[in-house]
């Protein structure tokens, strides 16, 4: 699978927008602390994160995934792919970020819309594509009020981002962002189908549907996992993308060439 390959994309949702059905977690170029992986890694170089990015991109996959908390990911997406960015739809977060070894949490009005200018400069681009209010675990009391969904919606009217949604922890809260969000990121994956019907609602609703953990973190096995996401679950047809990480262009080309026999 070299530059240029064609990967086929599908609709997010009624967000306007076509994803591949697997997209780029970039965690792992940019933290390697506090981190649920099986086995402990250092972090790429400037360099080997850069040739990275652009190979997952000529590989022919369109959705990089990042966020403030991801450690220096951001500014290493913007430095490589800011010349690229007609070539791949952007997510990224508010809400957490990560600094001197934890996190920090803050979903004030304030502080999402610096969060995001903050991103928007490191990233090296005047809008994202999608921008997902990144879950403490909290869900549905960060949404209570409405204060958080509507300066999200106030982001995406100013044309900062294109779309808006949630990456949650909770079934309960991720239902309630179905209220607002144009997207959501669940986990799903073999050993935890406990969004199964929020991923069916929010596909009868049209809201896309972005899975994370889709290997459980490092824990399955790729092709059994696929298989799964792709054609044995009953909301196979809801998944939008299926977002992995990985510091290596070689296990990313492979993850393209078990998915695409199940497609």
């Amino acid at each position: 699978m070299g530059k240029g390959a064609d990967v086929e994309r599908r609709p997010l949702g009624r967000t306007g927008l076509d994803v591949t059905p697997l997209g780029f977690g970039t965690f792992k170029i940019g933290r390697n602390e506090g981190i649920k992986y099986p086995d402990a890694y250092e972090l790429p170089s400037d360099e080997d994160a850069a040739q990275l990015l652009n190979g997952v991109i000529d590989l022919g996959l369109n959705l990089i995934d990042t966020a403030p908390a991801y450690g220096s990911s951001e500014s290493r997406i913007g430095a490589a792919l800011a010349q690229r960015r007609d070539d791949y739809v952007l997510c990224s977060k508010a809400g957490e970020r990560w600094e001197h070894g934890g996190s920090i949490y803050d979903y004030s009005a304030a502080s999402i819309r610096d969060s995001v200018h903050e991103s928007l400069r490191r990233l090296k681009t005047d809008h994202l594509d999608l921008l997902l209010l990144h879950s403490d675990g909290e869900d549905t009391d960060r949404q209570a009020d409405g204060s958080v969904p509507e300066v999200l919606c106030g982001l995406r009217d100013s044309g900062l981002t294109r779309c808006i949604g949630c990456s949650g922890k909770t079934v309960d809260g991720l239902h309630a962002a179905l209220d607002w969000a144009d997207v959501i990121m669940v986990e799903y994956h073999l050993t935890d189908t406990s969004m199964e019907q929020v991923i069916r609602t929010a596909a009868n609703r049209g809201v896309g549907v972005l899975i994370k953990k889709g290997l459980g973190s490092g824990h399955h096995d790729a092709t059994a996992a696929f298989r799964f996401l792709l054609q044995d679950s009953p909301v196979a047809d809801a998944i939008g993308s299926i977002v992995i990480g990985s510091q290596s262009l070689d296990r990313m080309r492979s993850n393209v060439e078990l998915m695409q026999p199940l497609l």
